[in-house]
């Protein structure tokens, strides 16, 4: 089953008894999104479609794409072809973004595949990336010009947001507002776009449209927050513990961590600045996170979250739609617990 649909289930599953024709309905459009994804990335050349193909196959969560699809069951006589249209441009621009994500990461995979830099080279990837692109401009050219002008504003603040992490914090600036300020154009304001991308195909008023705006981008961070406390907590989330640890990459309990000026926390923060290429010392620094204050915090940072990002909502017209949204909050918070 696709990841996105799991997501869809889990939110049905936590909203309690949605209607067995809204349920229905979200995972064939998510099947269909799918399908057409995959069309969306065939260009002229079998070169170029294997390689704008690469990181559709490999699979996802596609979170942005559900969004559209549960914001636009908002009204239930919402056009599933312009659902499925908008669906594909924030995904495509999303895909398109990890290519050049990628290069600049030095990245060796991308969902547990080759990512495209390492199977070819950084010139494929980041020309691959501009391809996807173009894909999503000519299908958001078929919505209309608002869509087009939302689409172009929030790429221009995930490149901005990108340009942000890549040059670091300011002098004097707080490391952690650095960091927050970087997720919410990264990856909040293509999630918030996904949110109202789906109102505007529902046809909800502006109010509507600002809640789900406003939902958007703190449910998108709250997400990425989860993902950070997942990097040290668990063992069972598929991906490798501490990879962002030993990378050195920013996180929520990090940052909360070298905050601290308990001297019983020398070691972690020595290990935090450290190389941690070393199995042994990766494990010591997981295991002095595990046991810090910081991973209570953070986890309470998220809880708060997910809550004003649920509170947001209260603007929109009760029905499955609203409760499916509202119910993402919980899966966030379950996920990292």
């Amino acid at each position: 089953m696709l990841a996105a649909v799991s997501l869809a289930s889990q939110a049905a599953d936590l909203a309690g008894e949605l209607p067995e024709e809204f349920t229905a309905r979200v995972t064939r459009l998510l099947d269909r999104i799918e399908e057409r994804l995959g069309e969306a990335a065939v260009a002229e050349t079998d070169f170029v479609t294997e390689a704008a193909q690469h990181s559709i196959r490999a699979g996802g969560k596609r979170f942005r794409p559900m969004l559209v699809v549960l914001a636009s069951l908002l009204a239930a006589d919402s056009d599933d072809e312009s659902v499925v249209r908008a669906a594909l441009v924030m995904e495509l621009t999303h895909v398109a973004s990890l290519y050049h994500d990628d290069v600049m990461d030095e990245a060796q995979l991308r969902r547990g595949a080759p990512s495209a830099n390492q199977r070819w080279d950084n010139t494929v990837a980041i020309l691959v990336g501009d391809f996807l692109f173009s894909r999503a401009s000519s299908i958001v050219a078929t919505l209309g010009t608002e869509y087009v002008t939302l689409q172009a504003d929030t790429f221009a603040r995930l490149v901005q947001g990108q340009i942000a992490e890549t040059r670091g914090p300011r002098e004097g600036e707080d490391l952690l507002e650095h960091y927050l300020d970087v997720l919410a154009d990264k990856t909040g304001s293509l999630i918030a776009a996904s949110a109202i991308f789906g109102g505007m195909v529902a046809g909800v008023g502006q109010a509507e449209l600002d809640a789900l705006a406003a939902y958007g981008e703190e449910i998108g961070i709250v997400f990425q927050l989860s993902d950070d406390l997942l990097d040290i907590a668990s063992d069972t989330s598929g991906k490798t513990p501490g990879t962002d640890l030993r990378a050195g990459v920013p996180t929520l309990p990090t940052l909360l961590a070298r905050r601290s000026t308990d001297p019983s926390d020398a070691r972690l923060l020595a290990l935090l600045d450290a190389d941690l290429s070393s199995d042994a010392d990766l494990a010591e620094a997981l295991g002095l996170m595990r046991a810090h204050p910081a991973m209570t915090e953070a986890r309470r940072e998220v809880n708060r979250r997910a809550e004003v990002a649920r509170a947001h909502l209260a603007p929109l017209p009760d029905g499955p739609a609203k409760d499916a949204l509202a119910a993402l909050c919980d899966g966030v918070i379950s996920r990292s617990s």
